[in-house]
């Protein structure tokens, strides 16, 4: 027993380090590039889960509202379209589970109507997933909880030996994160991931006017503002940066005909920033923009486009109200 607590800590131990390895790389990589990045999936730290919490609540941030108006009164039609049976077991593997807002409503559906599956989520956030788990203990104690953290394609691989029948869930416009081709390589390395038969729920913002999209990234509050800069302050608490957060500021952007709402941070005058872990500074000019994420917004051309190379075929698509949003259904091929 002894021995395998041991293990346990080491394991972890290892783990945390590599993360941190990982982070530190990609700092320095995304700042040394001209224009710069910093990729998006670092916003999630504890601070940062916390303001995406409050940010799905704002009246601006209609993505949230939309799916879960999809996922509460379209429940059965989603399990329908998912091809699930009471009787038949299977996994249900969420990729970036977050707060697990929405899930919960499909959970509540399938707990109550006695079907037999574990649910998966997977998320790079620990403490994410450790909420998740403690709140569904609380609300769904029946429901089967086996949290997973880390990579998503190193968890799916892991999972592939199991036969059981997979439904993935990837919700929250997640995918619109990436850019096209970055989607079109994740959508073929996804299906790869999986067995024929296995189903995808894909969620998805819709393209929309310019009035509707910028304002929930740019909300009157700011909270996305304080949810774009946690990145500076994480990168100064976890590297030993100097970043004085009241010398940048959230910049967002959108383009209709694009498609794409971009986030920016903004140094608002000429300043180097010193990294104590990367041993280097790097230097900002005034109105020098960080790029920190985008948001693609899809339609069902660009759906076609991205699922062009991956072993996946079309179902349905299932819309909100005022079709914001939209959840397709894929099924890997055989």
């Amino acid at each position: 027993m002894i021995e395998l607590v041991k293990q346990s800590k080491s394991q972890k131990v290892n783990t945390a380090e590599t993360l941190y390895n990982v982070f530190s790389e990609e700092v320095n990589s995304g700042l040394e590039r001209n224009p710069k990045c910093l990729p998006s999936k670092y916003f999630y730290d504890q601070k940062g889960d916390a303001l995406f919490v409050k940010i799905m609540n704002l009246p601006e941030y209609y993505l949230t509202r939309s799916e879960l108006e999809i996922f509460q009164h379209k429940t059965n039609q989603l399990i329908n379209a998912l091809e699930l049976h009471p009787e038949r077991y299977f996994e249900l593997v969420e990729l970036g589970a977050g707060d697990g807002l929405k899930t919960k409503e499909l959970l509540k559906v399938l707990e109550h109507q006695n079907y037999k599956f574990d649910y998966l989520p997977i998320d790079i956030s620990s403490n994410a997933l450790n909420l998740l788990e403690d709140n569904l203990k609380q609300e769904l104690p029946k429901v089967s909880v086996k949290t997973k953290q880390g990579d998503y394609f190193k968890v799916l691989d892991a999972l592939k030996e199991s036969k059981h029948p997979k439904i993935i869930l990837f919700l929250g416009s997640n995918i619109g994160n990436m850019s096209d081709s970055a989607a079109t390589k994740f959508m073929t390395k996804l299906s790869a991931n999986l067995n024929p038969e296995d189903k995808l729920l894909l969620g998805v913002d819709l393209i929309k006017s310019k009035s509707v999209v910028l304002p929930a990234y740019n909300d009157s509050q700011g909270v996305t503002a304080a949810f774009n800069l946690n990145l500076l302050a994480r990168i100064n608490a976890e590297l030993g940066a100097d970043f004085n957060l009241n010398q940048f500021k959230h910049k967002p952007e959108y383009d209709e005909n694009e498609g794409i709402a971009k986030s920016f941070i903004e140094s608002c005058v000429n300043q180097i920033v010193t990294i104590k872990a990367l041993g280097k500074s790097f230097k900002f000019l005034k109105g020098e923009k960080i790029h920190t994420e985008i948001s693609r917004k899809y339609n069902d051309t660009l759906i076609t486009e991205i699922i062009a190379n991956a072993n996946f075929s079309l179902d349905t698509k299932i819309l909100d109200s005022k079709a914001y949003f939209a959840d397709y259904i894929l099924t890997r091929n055989a």
